[in-house]
């Protein structure tokens, strides 16, 4: 009994708690909408990597990417469709199609690195995919850009 007061959660008496909601901005659209637009996206993805367009592909992809609650389905889509991006990109165009994208798109690339790397058997992904595009990118984006991923609020 010497360690239930652990259990209590005492942020329920606390009026000054800050709450998920109040972290960062809900995607405003429906998640039907956020769904819809995640195919869509998954689509042009398909028809930029059949012309070997990756850095088209990857902007795609990682622009205005889904956040918040109640767009579960959308996130894996769009995981799924990144993961087939990063699978089929040549190491040594990597690079490259890094230092074409922004510095926030390279922080949700980040982002989703991440998301790939916390899965259960890294997915559909080798480690060595994932951790060859997390080597190249700090080398390009430098370690702000995983001080940002790590401090954003907004989970991919």
């Amino acid at each position: 009994m010497e360690g239930a007061f652990r259990k209590v959660d005492i942020d329920i008496y606390d009026e000054d708690v800050l709450q998920e909601t109040e972290l960062y901005a809900a995607d405003s659209r429906d998640p039907a909408a956020v769904l819809d637009d995640a195919k869509q996206r998954q689509t042009a993805v398909r028809s930029l990597l059949a012309k070997n367009d990756i850095p088209g592909a990857l902007s795609v992809i990682l622009d205005d990417a889904p956040y918040g609650p109640n767009v579960e389905e959308a996130k894996v889509i769009t995981l799924q469709t990144l993961l087939t991006i990063l699978n089929t990109t040549k190491a040594t165009e990597i690079t490259g199609v890094i230092k074409s994208l922004s510095l926030d798109t390279q922080d949700t690339l980040m982002k989703y690195l991440y998301k790939g790397m916390a899965m259960p058997g890294w997915g559909d992904v080798s480690g060595s995919v994932l951790l060859g595009w997390h080597e190249k990118l700090t080398e390009v984006a430098g370690v702000g850009c995983i001080v940002r991923t790590m401090t954003d609020r907004r989970a991919v």
